[in-house]
This record gives structure tokens, sequence and C-alpha cells, in this order.
């Protein structure tokens, strides 16, 4: 089942809001004021107004100001001797009455300069116990709502029969955050929103590594799994607190979100439908179900089998390979069955062309895919290669060794035959997988997932290869840096960017693929052709294809570029051009040299010469794959020193740059990062290196009884 996004359920439908700020978002860690907080919460608010949202506020800090106020009195009003004896702790009703003036002055303060009228209502626990106080009190707010008019409740400590304004959680409420639900329910509001010290509820301590923020709480699910940290510094109950109101407030009917009130936009964003902080609703068990495998656990599963499968000897996991290969072709007409349907549904929702061509998985594609598989598991064993032996003493060897990484997230959009792929990459590199398809190839994906490890053996376990199904797990798993090792995305410029914004785990991937052919004058025209026909047409979708043809300007004095260009449009090319050459070509101008159209399309421009040709790449290419033609040697090889792309070809199509036409196998995608993999990723793209010492009792002992040879030693005796 997939979790749908429950925020945007309700948010359409709010007006009416109450706003919950707890001590420790209007106060520093010093107690004074946060200023800086408070003026944002005021200009979201003024915002909400503006955009016709009734909102009330529930304040807390009134305690925390008249403390430091009446501290700082008692300090200027005190004599050397008086501050020698030991400090009583300052009477919290008479903070209360103290504090309460500066903090409404503060608001009236700070909605004034926004052009926002507020107002002040103190309440006390036994107030709610009178009938006609209730009812004064919802007709009270509902006129300063219809003139505009914020409302401000605090709970009125200095009189209230409570004993301390701290301590009694007992009561009609209890604290500033049950009084915001008890008020959320009073008037009838759409949404309660607790701004808290952190983002939100989370599994355990916020700062503690493996506790996760949950989304959306299920009262089912997640009331026993929650561990509280410590209440918060200056308020009185903390998250334990809030989560108490904020059920009490859901299970009534009215929806609450305990976000982050250290943010400077999270109300709007909230109110926008984004997914932030912790969702409360009385129908949240019906969104997300109980027993829903979390993020967590599915990475730490795929590590636990990866461990198995490394210890399985390089014929077992070969034959792990050929098992997939088999149970693929068995399945060829179900897996074409479901890409079908897929494909009648994108065309159905108007996808384009390029994303369709993607997603299609036409007649040979599945023995293409089993056939790739098997070249694979016939490839050396690259699990614990010895790629450096050394003798670092007598009798003291050590050796660097091939290693999996751990745990792959791989993000990809569109293409289902990317899953087959990079699951075949993973089983023989020895990797967990994290498996995170379009929602366009739902189908494929699913069924695809369901063969592949339904071959996989129960040595090593079925969940090595996890297939996430909601777009709602992918900021979960992003955050766990502990458990996965390597983030790889395939798809759009924009995806590959919100990935590396949102993760420290490393990413490894290229987000455009803007390849170039560069026709230089020493050419062989005929064989220019070819190959600018192949690089545009062969697969237009592909991120190899050529996006930008430069020619060199000599050939505007030839028929070379006539054909080239005419070539193109023959074969159904739209072409734009670059200033030089548009108007000699009477193509339409292109808005912009950095384009990937993933189409029949590509910019043509003229060029000076190889090194205008280069600067123009580095300028503005994607540092994917480019490509020379030229017989001038001296030229081509200038060109192939001085590309600094991940893959740079002479007088070939760029098409070539691809994991199986490279003898890779297959490739789980391809890198422009600067990290230990570059170009198309196959099998060792996936792998790290581990030491290895292997010694006779050698002790260090400061070095005074080693005597280092640092010898190299041939890999095989």
């Amino acid at each position: 089942m997939e979790a749908m996004d429950p925020t945007r359920v309700f948010v359409k439908d709010v007006k009416r809001v109450v706003v919950k700020v707890g001590t420790a978002v209007v106060s520093r860690d010093d107690g004074r004021l946060a200023l800086g907080r408070l003026g944002a919460l005021c200009e979201q608010i003024k915002e909400m107004n503006t955009r016709g949202f009734e909102v009330i506020l529930v304040t807390s800090g009134a305690v925390c100001v008249g403390r430091q106020r009446l501290r700082y009195r008692k300090l200027v009003n005190s004599s050397f001797a008086d501050l020698q004896k030991p400090q009583d702790e300052l009477d919290g009703k008479a903070c209360a009455a103290v504090g309460q003036t500066g903090l409404s002055a503060l608001y009236d303060a700070l909605f004034s300069q926004l052009d926002v009228t507020s107002s002040q209502l103190l309440v006390t626990d036994n107030d709610f116990r009178d009938p006609d106080f209730r009812l004064q009190l919802s007709e009270t707010v509902n006129s300063l709502l219809d003139l505009k008019v914020i409302p401000i409740f605090n709970e009125n400590d200095a009189i209230s029969t409570r004993k301390a304004p701290y301590e009694d959680s007992s009561g009609i409420f209890w604290d500033n955050d049950s009084l915001a639900a008890l008020l959320a329910m009073e008037l009838k509001v759409d949404l309660l929103i607790l701004l808290s010290d952190v983002d939100g509820l989370y599994s355990g301590p916020p700062n503690e590594p493996n506790s996760k923020l949950i989304h959306t709480y299920v009262k089912e699910k997640h009331q026993t799994e929650i561990t509280f940290g410590d209440k918060s510094r200056v308020g009185r109950g903390g998250m334990t607190a809030k989560v108490k109101a904020a059920v009490y407030s859901a299970y009534a009917g009215v929806p609450v979100v305990i976000t982050s009130g250290y943010a400077t936009d999270n109300i709007l964003r909230v109110l926008q439908g984004e997914r932030i902080g912790t969702l409360f609703h009385q129908d949240a068990h019906l969104w997300i179900p109980v027993h829903d495998v979390g993020a967590r656990e599915m990475a730490v599963a795929a590590r636990d089998c990866s461990r198995r499968l490394q210890s399985l000897s390089s014929q077992d996991r070969k034959k792990i390979l050929l098992d997939i290969a088999d149970a693929l072709e068995a399945n060829e007409s179900v897996i074409r069955a479901e890409n079908e349907a897929d494909v009648a549904d994108a065309q159905q929702a108007g996808y384009d062309k390029s994303l369709i061509s993607r997603l299609s998985m036409k007649a040979g594609k599945v023995s293409s895919l089993a056939k790739s598989i098997r070249v694979l598991a016939s490839m050396e064993e690259p699990i614990g290669q010895v790629l450096k032996k050394t003798e670092l003493a007598d009798g003291l060897i050590l050796e660097k060794t091939s290693s999996p990484l751990g745990v792959l997230l791989i993000v990809f959009e569109s293409r289902p035959d990317a899953l087959v792929q990079i699951a075949s990459l993973a089983v023989r590199s020895g990797n967990g997988l994290l498996l995170k398809g379009g929602k366009e190839a739902k189908r494929s994906n699913a069924i695809l997932h369901k063969v592949i490890t339904g071959a996989i053996p129960d040595t090593v376990g079925s969940k090595l290869i996890g297939l996430v199904t909601s777009r709602e797990e992918i900021p979960d798993l992003l955050q766990l840096d502990d458990v996965i090792d390597l983030v790889i995305p395939r798809g759009s410029n924009k995806l590959v960017s919100q990935i590396k914004e949102a993760t420290k785990i490393p990413v490894l991937g290229h987000s455009d693929g803007i390849c170039h052919v560069y026709v230089d004058k020493s050419a062989d025209l005929e064989m220019a052709k070819q190959i600018v026909l192949d690089a545009k047409t062969d697969y237009p979708a592909a991120c190899n294809a050529m996006e930008t043809l430069l020619v060199h300007k000599d050939l505007l004095n030839t028929d070379g570029l006539t054909e080239l260009v005419v070539e193109l449009q023959n074969e159904g090319v739209t072409l734009y051009g670059g200033p030089r050459v548009s108007s000699l070509l009477n193509i339409k101008e292109t808005e912009s040299f950095h384009h990937e159209y993933n189409s029949m399309a590509c910019t043509v421009e003229i060029v000076d010469d190889v090194y205008e040709a280069i600067d123009h790449i580095h300028q503005h290419g994607s540092g994917h794959t480019d490509c020379i033609v030229a017989e001038d040697r001296d030229v081509a090889d200038m060109f192939l020193q001085m590309v600094d792309s991940a893959a740079v070809l002479h007088n070939a199509s760029t098409r070539f740059c691809d994991g199986a036409r490279f003898g890779l196998g297959a490739e789980v995608g391809i890198s422009t990062s600067r990290i230990h993999a570059r170009g198309p990723v196959g099998v060792q793209g996936l792998l790290t290196t581990r030491w290895i010492l292997r010694g006779t009792g050698q002790v260090v002992d400061g070095d005074k009884g080693v005597i280092y040879t640092h010898k190299n030693l041939p890999l095989k005796a």
C-alpha cells in the first residue's frame, strides 16, 4: 500500500487556526526574549491574516520574562553582603504577573509595526468550569476575528489556583499546550499548530543518532514505540505535554501539526501542504499502515542480507545472478503486460514522449537484460581481490583488498530496465540495495522486484533488495547516513539537486547530459555525418545523446555543414542555432546552450578552432560525454587531453559511453561526480577497499622492535 500525503488532505479546507508558541521558542538560552523568532512569528501571522485565515495565538513566556526582569531588579537593589547569601528562587506567580505585561507589550509593538491589531485574553483552569464563560469566550473571539484582530491567549499564572506555574498536571487544562487543544475545540478551529524547539516528534530523544522524525503519528503504532527525552529547558512538559495535547485534540476532530518554531516560515509551509513536522489526525491509521516497514528497518535489513551475501562463495553469488536471469525470462509475458499497463497510463496522463520512450520495455528487452546479467556473472570475481600487497616488516604482510560499499540507495525515474541492471550489479558487488522508481513505472518496478527477489535464496534473504513504494519515505532514507553508504540518483537535474541538498550521504551521479560533438576542419565529413546522426538519433532520450553540435568555421566555406544540417533535418531533428549560425542556417536561435533536450532536437554553433570548442564545452557542458571528429592527430590529442569530462571520445559516437558497451556488464548510472567512480559505473564503482594485515605476533612498542621494510610484493605468489 502506498502511503498518501495526509497533510494535503486537510489544509485546503483550513480557515481558522490556533498557533501555540512555547517558552523555549520565545526565549533564548540566557532567558531573554528571542526577538528574531518572535518577529518571524508575527510576520507569518500577518501573512495569514492577509490571506484570510482566522488566527488565534496561544503564547507562553510570561514567567520566563518576569523572572529575567525580577532577577535584574533584585541584583540592582542588592548590597554586596546580600549577594554573598544563598539566593532564594523567585516566586513563580510574581514572575508571571510582572512578565505578562512585558510579553503583551512586545506582541502589541511587533504587530503594530505590521499594521495588525492584537488583543490579550488571560484565562485560568477554573474559568472553563462555567458554561456562561465558555459561551462568552466564543462570542468575544468571534467578534475579534471578524475585525481581523489577533486574540492572544495565555494562562493567567499570577492568579491560577495551581500550586505553582510548573506544577499540578490535572484539571481542565494544565499548561499552554493543553490550553491550546482546549481552545481548538471550544472555538471550532480547523487546525492546531504547536511550535516547538525541535522539528517535530522523534522516535527517541532528538539528539540521539538513531532517532527519526515521525511525519504522521499513528496512535496504535507509535504510542508504545516512542522514548521521550528530557522536558523543555524552560517549559512545563516538553514534547510529552505536546503529544498528549495533540492526541487529545486530533481524536476530538481537530488535526494538529507539531513543528519547529525556530524556522522563519514553518507555519506558512504547513498551510501550503508541505510535509514538515509531525501530523496528528484521527484518520492517520487509515493513511499509514500500522505494520509498514520503516525506512531504517528496510536499510538495516538490506545491510544484514548483504553481509550474508558476502559470506557466500564466488560460485554461489554467480548462481544467484544466473537464477535471476532465468527468472526474468520465465516471467517475460507478465513483465511485459505490467509494463504495457504503465505505458498506457503514462500516455493517457499526457507524459512526454521521451519519458514514455524510457518507460517502455519493448520486445526483446527482457531477453537482453537476462543476457547482460549472464555476462556480469561470468566476469572476474570483484570481491576480495588483492589490489596491493606490501611487506611492512619481516613476517608482517599488509593487503589492500576490494570490498562492497554496504548499502546503496538508488532513486531513478522512468526506466524500469534500470531496476534490473542496478539489482544485478548490487548482487555481483555484494551490496545491499534500496530502490525507488518513478510512479509512472509502478507496476513494472513491482513485478521486476518480485521476480528478482524471488530468485534470491533464503540463506541471503529477499530483503537484500528493498523497493521503496512511496516518495514520502525518501526524506527519512536520506537521513540514514549511519546505515546507507551511497546514494545514486538517476533522473532530472531537479531530482539530483534536491537529493544532494537533503542528505549527508555521499551522492554519485550526474544531473545533466549535455553532450557535444565537435567536427573539426580536418574531419572526414562522411564519417562525421554518420557519427553525428547516431549520436543524436540512435536514442534521443538517453543521457549520452548529442545535444550540441559544434562545427569549425572553415566548414562554412564547404558543403560539409550544409550536408550535416540537411541530414539531421531529414531524420526529423529540430535544430536551434547559436548566435553565430542561426541566421546563416535560417533556424531559430537557442535560448541557452546549457540545455538537455532528451528528444529529436539539438543546438548547432560555429567555433573558430579546437580551443574555442574546448572552451565552449567547459562553459556550457555538464562533464558527461564529449566527442571530436578529426583526422588531425595533434588536434584530436589536444581535445582528448584538455576536455575535462567523464568520457572523451575521438571519431566515435557519444552513444558508446555506456556500461554494457564499455564491457562493465551493466551500469548503475553514469557519474560526473569527482569521487571514487566517474563515467559509466559498473561493479568496480560499487566497491571500496579494506586493509588486511597478517602478522606473527608483532607489537609496536614505540617502534623500538620493528624494522620496517615497506617492500612491494607480487599480488599472486
